[in-house]
C-alpha cells in the first residue's frame, strides 16, 4: 500500500474502532464493513441496509487460521479453504467463537466465514484486531454495489468512510458452501464455478432447499433487484424495453430503448463482472428490462441465480 492508501486505511480503521460503518472493496463486490464483535455496529449495518434481521451476514477474516477460530471447518471445508482462500468462497459451518455478535449470525448455530483476496480489504483487516462483517454495500434486495459510486448512491452519509478502489474485479458475490454431516451443499452459486468446487471437494455438492429463513446471505427469493421490471429469457425487446444482451444480438434488437451487452463474445466471466453495473445502468433509464438467456453452465449458474432473484416478485415485510 502506498502512502495515500495507508492514510485511507487509517481513517477507515479508526471509524471501525468507533463502531462506524466503512465501505470496503473486495474482489467480489463492495462490502459494508463493521466490527463483527460489536453488536451495536452490526445492528447499524442492518439499519443502514434496511436488511431483515433473519438474514445472516458473512464474517471476513484476514487468514484461514483466523476463520478457523470462528467456524469449525470439517475435512471438506479445509480442502476448499486451502484451494480458494484468499478468494471468493464463503463457508458456512458450526459457530466456534462466542465473540461474534449474535445478530451477525441471525441467531443460527452456524456462521458464514470468508477470507477476501482484494489488497485493500486485506490491508483493512490487518489494521484492526477483529474480524469484519461485510454484506454488499447497497440497500437490502437492491442491485449489489460494484463501485464506490453505487455505494454512495444507495447509502450516502450512512457510511463514514468509502474506500474507492475502482470497479470490483469479479463483480459477482462469493460462492457459498454449507458444511455438515450430510455433506456439502451449494447455498449460493457465485464467483467460483460449481464444477471447480466439486473437483476440490471430491464429492458432488447438494442443492440448497430454500425456506422462509435463509441459512446464508443471498438466499431470499427476491434479491439483487432493480426498481424497474425485469423479464427473463427474452429473444427480443418489446417496445419501450431496454435489452440486457449476451452474445450476438437477436433480430430486432435495434428496436430496444437501449442495449447493454454483458459480453458480445459470450464470455461468462466477462458477463459476470458486468452484471450488476449493467443492471444499475439500465435501471437508471427507467424502462423495463428484457434479459437475454444465459447458459446454465460455469459462471452462468450464478448469473442466472441473480437474474431469477432480481426478477422475482418483491417480498413484503
Amino acid at each position: 500500500m502506498n502512502a495515500e492508501w495507508a492514510e485511507a486505511i487509517e481513517a477507515a480503521s479508526s471509524a471501525l474502532f468507533a463502531g462506524e460503518l466503512v465501505a470496503m472493496p473486495t474482489e467480489t463486490v463492495y462490502g459494508l464493513a463493521a466490527d463483527a464483535t460489536n453488536a451495536e455496529a452490526v445492528a447499524a449495518i442492518f439499519a443502514a441496509k434496511q436488511r431483515p434481521e433473519f438474514n445472516p451476514l458473512i464474517v471476513h477474516s484476514g487468514s484461514a487460521e483466523e476463520a478457523g477460530e470462528i467456524a469449525a471447518l470439517d475435512e471438506i471445508g479445509e480442502r476448499l479453504a486451502a484451494a480458494f482462500w484468499p478468494g471468493p468462497l464463503t463457508l458456512v459451518a458450526p459457530r466456534r467463537s462466542s465473540k461474534i455478535a449474535e445478530l451477525a449470525t441471525a441467531a443460527l448455530s452456524t456462521v458464514a466465514v470468508r477470507v477476501p483476496s482484494h489488497p485493500v480489504a486485506r490491508a483493512l483487516l490487518a489494521a484492526v484486531p477483529f474480524p469484519l462483517v461485510a454484506p454488499s454495500a447497497n440497500r437490502s434486495s437492491h442491485v449489489s454495489a460494484t463501485s464506490a459510486t453505487h455505494v454512495i448512491a444507495d447509502l450516502g452519509d450512512l457510511v463514514s468512510v468509502v474506500l474507492d478502489a475502482g470497479p470490483s474485479p469479479l463483480g459477482l458475490e462469493s460462492s457459498i458452501v454449507g458444511l455438515g454431516a450430510e455433506g456439502p451443499v451449494l447455498l449460493r452459486p457465485g464467483a467460483i464455478a460449481r464444477e471447480d468446487l466439486e473437483r476440490v471437494a471430491g464429492v458432488a455438492l447438494r442443492d440448497a432447499v430454500e425456506g422462509t429463513r435463509p441459512d446464508a446471505p443471498g438466499m431470499l427469493r427476491s434479491h439483487y433487484a432493480p426498481v424497474v421490471p425485469l423479464r427473463l429469457g427474452a429473444t427480443r425487446a418489446e417496445p419501450g424495453e431496454s435489452l440486457l444482451a449476451f452474445g450476438p444480438l437477436p433480430p430486432g434488437a435495434e428496436a430496444a430503448a437501449t442495449v447493454v451487452n454483458l459480453s458480445e463474445a459470450s464470455d461468462l466471466k466477462v458477463a459476470a463482472s458486468r452484471l450488476f453495473a449493467a443492471l444499475r445502468e439500465l435501471e437508471a433509464l427507467g424502462a423495463p428490462i428484457a434479459a437475454m438467456p444465459i447458459p446454465e453452465e460455469g459462471l452462468g449458474l450464478a448469473i442466472n441465480d441473480r437474474l431469477r432473484r432480481a426478477a422475482a416478485p418483491k417480498e413484503s415485510g
